[in-house]
């Protein structure tokens, strides 16, 4: 395909979006539907259309719509690229710009940096200073980091071997497990060492909320709102030996936990809520609750827009109420830990705040945010323990 059939393409798929089409669903269609574009075909369209997400408002100003094509206008601009070089309508390529077809102004600092405008107070609140370092940042792509596996090899191991296989990657000072991928993304999950269970893809934010965990070798651990399990096999991983209970509302959600926990050589044991109730009490309890996901919209970005008010407040009852729910299986003297991947004070403080405030036999011992702006997703993390 040629830049311009590239860019057409991304204009079909945003406007599948547009129309209310999951952008997943949309590409996946038009992969379907191309048989004739390549891995590097398909790889370039995806990333148009994360871009695209990413900075969904600043790139309609700047192409003068919200469609798929003023988005992709934008994104030449933005660029500082002339989009009529692109915009030729010979073969493939869009069709020629319209005079209408013109950059205007930002109307906020909010469209600017690409953040819904209802959400930015909220935001700004929440982040002060660091708000638009915050709100820049997502609008461009994440970082990859693998978490090296403490089981099968340290860090520097780990280093060596991916670099024997053309990926090369750097110590990533959030955790000391962490690795940051510099060149070779597309290569990692082919690789020995992702394979072998070497590795992992984690955010170097999500290692550090498993790192801050106060383990003890022979404690029982529970990951309560586990997902796909990425911590639950981190904290498996560590050199503590815990023992790791795995459990998630909806347990469709770890189907593929055992064959990462086999490849990884960890132990997971899958509870379900039932099976919950007649279990001893554990000494740490982990809640990496649903939120918002706004410490993640860079990998995500369709997040970001789906995001409402009364989501948002109805993200926060849930996550209060997980908190209450998991008191009876903290163990006496055990520690409730709180994580989202959220950088909004109402999912993060404001939560254990409230937390306290119902349960004053409760305190906060530990608390850390993790900002997107400083090279990882936006994390948070806050432990709990029962006063003496």
């Amino acid at each position: 395909m040629t830049p311009a059939a590239r860019i057409q393409a991304s204009i079909e798929i945003l406007d599948e979006y547009l129309s209310g089409m999951p952008v997943e669903k949309a590409l996946t269609g038009w992969a379907r539907r191309s048989r004739f574009a390549g891995s590097k075909d398909r790889a370039a369209v995806r990333d148009h259309v994360f871009d695209a997400l990413r900075c969904r408002r600043s790139f309609a100003a700047l192409g003068g719509t919200g469609s798929g094509r003023g988005l992709m206008i934008g994104a030449q601009r933005a660029a500082g690229a002339d989009p009529n070089l692109l915009f030729t309508g010979e073969r493939h390529a869009p069709d020629t710009l319209k005079p209408s077809e013109t950059p205007r102004d930002f109307a906020s600092e909010a469209e600017r940096l690409d953040i819904p405008e209802w959400l930015w107070p909220e935001f700004e609140s929440s982040l002060g200073r660091e708000a638009n370092a915050a709100a820049r940042a997502l609008q461009s792509r994440a970082p990859v980091h693998l978490r090296v596996n403490q089981a099968k090899g340290d860090r520097e191991q780990a280093a060596s071997e991916l670099a024997g296989e053309g990926i090369q990657t750097r110590p990533h000072p959030a955790c000391d497990t962490a690795l940051d991928v510099t060149e070779g993304v597309r290569k990692v999950a082919q690789s020995r060492s992702y394979l072998s269970g070497l590795v992992e893809l984690q955010d170097a934010a999500s290692q550090a909320v498993v790192a801050a965990l106060p383990l003890r070798p022979g404690m029982r651990v529970l990951d309560y709102c586990a997902g796909g399990g990425g911590k639950a096999l981190a904290i498996a991983a560590r050199p503590e030996r815990v023992q790791v209970f795995a459990h998630d509302a909806n347990p469709d959600r770890m189907r593929d936990l055992p064959v990462r926990a086999e490849r990884a050589g960890a132990k997971v044991a899958i509870v379900t809520s039932e099976q919950l109730r007649g279990q001893t009490a554990f000494d740490v309890v982990l809640t990496d609750v649903p939120c918002s996901g706004s410490g993640s919209w860079r990998r995500s970005p369709a997040g970001k827009w789906a995001l409402t008010r009364d989501r948002l407040d109805s993200l926060a009852q849930t996550q209060l109420q997980i908190l209450r729910d998991v008191v009876p299986f903290v163990a006496e003297g055990g520690v409730l830990a709180y994580a989202t991947c959220s950088m909004l004070s109402i999912e993060n403080d404001e939560i254990i705040d409230a937390f306290v405030a119902e349960r004053p036999e409760w305190g906060r011992t530990w608390r850390k945010q993790w900002r997107v702006s400083e090279g990882t997703d936006g994390f948070y993390s806050a432990h709990l323990v029962r006063k003496n």
